[in-house]
């Protein structure tokens, strides 16, 4: 978690962790390294999204750590929400169908469970829709760079956690420095930060704690608006237990480093949201294909 929330009293930190269970991050158990669900037009996942985490302490330059990191992150953040986009796709061309194929069930009753779905029908559907859905690039490096220490922090470089992701199964992940007596969550570890990105998105797309970001991005869809990191932020006031100081904290980092960049080039990056186009996004040769050139 940030610095500050490791600062506060410890009878405070219990208060919170009582009162409040999952406030922080929900637990990630079972999403860590779990393969992509199956669907035919989903490609493999690239080798190059696997890499681990650069030694980002040996930028002396605190400009070039930072720009080191963005390049580093983004694409893998792309991809991500790419291969949400084709999931999103097929998911709306099975809402259009009379019926549905044994397969095509089966691929829509396990997103159901992954994203924690219980209604049916024509509801089904429109539930599926508002979490199956991408994450803008802004908010995601805005909440990286604070959660990781930009990517120096001992979860990160030890446990390729870049998001402060909590699991409560024993020898799930790291136990935190000071962990109160009778806790029992640990901060989560993946085989790379590829798979902290997917899963910090899942737990926005999923978490009734994140309820309100998906509200606020469902409203960017349906006004044609670009989905906005700094909107999207609004609905946080559950990451941490600082609240609207951590949202503010989290707007400041996406206006200072100008993060809204990020997400004009995805925009840009998705003028041509075609299946072809989300299935070649998604199966990138390499992570610098996804980089945008004037960044």
């Amino acid at each position: 978690m940030t610095a500050v929330s490791r600062a506060l009293p410890l009878f405070v930190f219990l208060g919170v962790f009582v009162l409040a269970g999952a406030l922080y991050s929900p637990p990630v158990s079972d999403s860590g390294d779990e393969a992509d669900i199956s669907l035919a037009t989903l490609p493999p996942l690239p080798k190059w999204a696997k890499a681990p985490l650069p030694d980002f302490s040996r930028y002396r330059d605190v400009n070039k750590r930072k720009a080191a990191f963005f390049s580093y992150l983004y694409p893998r953040i792309v991809l991500a929400n790419s291969r949400i986009l084709v999931e999103r796709h097929y998911l709306q061309s099975l809402a259009g169908k009379e019926t549905l194929t044994e397969a095509e069930q089966t691929w829509l009753e396990s997103q159901s469970e992954r994203l924690r779905v219980t209604a049916g029908g024509k509801a089904r559907f429109a539930a599926l829709k508002k979490k199956l859905d991408v994450i803008p690039p802004s908010l995601v490096l805005a909440q990286a760079a604070n959660e990781s220490a930009w990517g120096q922090s001992r979860f990160a470089t030890r446990g390729n956690n870049l998001f402060g992701q909590w699991c409560f199964t024993q020898g799930c992940g790291l136990v935190p420095k000071g962990r109160p007596e009778g806790a029992n969550h640990e901060v989560a570890t993946f085989s790379s930060p590829y798979f902290s990105v997917r899963s910090y998105i899942q737990n926005l797309n999923r978490h009734n704690a994140y309820r309100e970001v998906r509200n606020l991005r469902a409203a960017d869809r349906r006004n044609n608006r670009r989905i906005s990191g700094i909107r999207l932020a609004g609905g946080l006031m559950s990451y941490s237990e600082r609240g609207e100081d951590y949202i503010e904290e989290i707007r400041s980092m996406i206006r200072f480093n100008q993060l809204q960049d990020y997400d004009r080039a995805f925009a840009d990056l998705l003028e041509d949201r075609s299946p072809a186009r989300l299935t070649l996004l998604a199966a990138a040769e390499t992570g610098a294909e996804l980089l945008p050139e004037q960044l």
